[in-house]
């Protein structure tokens, strides 16, 4: 089995803690933020925490209409979430899995933001370098319409 890596890495001037509230409320605020890529999140099953499963409907901006994925660890006291996609059109027929892994580090009176995402795949087979680049900044538009909503929703985080 082969996997691919991609890392995702952006400094905030907000604190990690702020961030991290931002980025657990993600199934409300990223339908809200980035609609054409994130037509909206479902909890299926579980109460936000490890062992949820959730399920992704993408906008129309994405070649993928679905995938469903499962929380496996959340730790609020070092601000890190981890999940992995386990069934879905988004495993392009290639993938087993995609476990991501989201921390966001305290860094001075800001905060960095780290998104690994994991690719595991079938056999030998990877996804095209141009699916890897479009995720990538996918996230990093997201991660930016997120700041730009708790900018704008100082009383909600």
């Amino acid at each position: 089995m082969t996997t691919v890596t991609t890392e995702i890495e952006i400094a905030s001037s907000f604190p990690a803690e702020k961030v991290f509230k931002v980025f657990m409320d993600f199934e409300n605020v990223a339908p809200k933020v980035n609609p054409a890529v994130f037509k909206s999140i479902e909890t299926l099953e579980g109460n936000g925490g490890v062992g949820t499963v959730k399920l992704f409907t993408f906008g129309e901006v994405v070649p993928f209409t679905h995938g469903k994925y499962k929380v496996d660890a959340v730790d609020e006291s070092s601000f890190s979430y981890s999940y992995t996609f386990f069934e879905g059109d988004n495993l392009m027929g290639i993938l087993h899995s995609i476990t991501q892994h989201v921390k966001v580090i305290p860094s001075g009176e800001g905060s960095i933001y780290k998104h690994t995402i994991i690719y595991n795949c079938k056999g030998d087979e990877k996804p095209p370098e141009e699916a890897l680049k479009a995720e990538k900044e996918v996230y990093e538009q997201t991660y930016k319409a997120f700041e730009a909503y708790a900018i704008a929703n100082p009383d909600l985080y």
